[in-house]
């Protein structure tokens, strides 16, 4: 049984039995103001807008040699690879993700502190944060698999607890994006959009979900819909680039069967104020590597 049909207070009620519908979303993108840290108000008033905000060059070329040089590390860390926070590829059984990375990397965990970070999670969100969600993207080149048109605030909603789309994900560029390698891409707008997912959660659905998400994802005609209302745009630009994007915007990225691999840090940071509360659509909450719960505000 679920909770999507008795909570009262969902305003984003999903998983359903019936025909998804698109839902407009009550709840701001920016919640803070100009004044609140280092974005300039047309960034914002832009961000608002669009949903996500590219920040080229956040990390310096030495900075993104260090960070890679720690993802290598992570990645042929044989003790790590038998953590359940290590994500394999379903096919190669390489590794696709490892979770919870600012925990285990103190590198990370220097870079989740880092003004150039903290203060725009900060301001965007108008509060103190938290991470609900960091990890490190792998993929590589000729075998990387991409991850399926999806609204993170969906997942994040039905099975972690999330009440309101009040979180923003920072996705830094360890690699050169290219339109060809795989790269994120967006429907600009579209987080003003919450789509309904149909069908029932499965018990512990993130051991599948993880490498090929079935569950709580849009169908195609959803998909359709949306694309010729707000359009695709694509993440590009050079290793050491950021981007910010809200949690309902609707997202994915192909496969990539180029040379050229694409691997990423991802910190997802929560309003202290949007703490987690029992799922809307799931009979447990996800484990806390995957979604934290501990909503103590991050401190430099």
């Amino acid at each position: 049984m679920t909770l999507t049909d008795t909570r009262v207070d969902d305003g984003y009620p999903t998983r359903i039995t019936g025909t998804p519908a698109h839902l407009p979303r009550v709840h701001p993108t920016v919640w803070g103001t100009e004044a609140d840290g280092p974005i300039d108000a047309a960034t914002l008033a832009n961000h608002e807008t669009k949903g996500y905000t590219v920040v080229e060059d956040m990390l310096s070329v030495g900075e993104v040699q260090t960070y890679w040089q720690e993802l290598v590390r992570l990645s042929t860390d044989e003790e790590l690879a038998k953590d359940e926070r290590v994500i394999t590829e379903a096919k190669t059984g390489e590794v696709r993700s490892i979770f919870d990375v600012h925990e285990i990397s103190d590198l990370i965990a220097e870079l989740v502190r880092d003004p150039r970070v903290l203060d725009r999670a900060r301001q965007l969100l108008g509060s103190e944060v938290y991470i609900h969600q960091s990890r490190v993207n792998y993929m590589p080149g000729f075998k990387g698999t991409g991850f399926y048109w999806h609204s993170d605030f969906e997942t994040w909603h039905a099975e972690d607890g999330m009440p309101t789309p009040r979180a923003v994900s920072c996705s830094i560029a360890l690699t050169d994006n290219y339109p060809f390698n795989g790269g994120l891409m967006i429907m600009p707008g579209s987080h003003r959009t919450f789509v309904q997912c149909a069908g029932e959660t499965p018990e512990d659905n993130y051991k599948s979900s993880l490498k090929d998400q079935r569950v709580g994802v849009p169908s195609e005609d959803d998909i359709t819909k949306m694309a010729a209302e707000y359009g695709i745009d694509q993440f590009t630009g050079q290793a050491g680039s950021a981007l910010w994007f809200d949690s309902n915007i609707m997202h994915g990225s192909g496969n990539n069967i180029t040379p050229y691999p694409r691997s990423n840090i991802f910190l997802v940071f929560n309003s202290v104020e949007n703490a987690l509360e029992e799922p809307f659509a799931a009979t447990a909450p996800r484990p806390a590597f995957i979604a934290g719960r501990d909503s103590t505000p991050i401190s430099r």
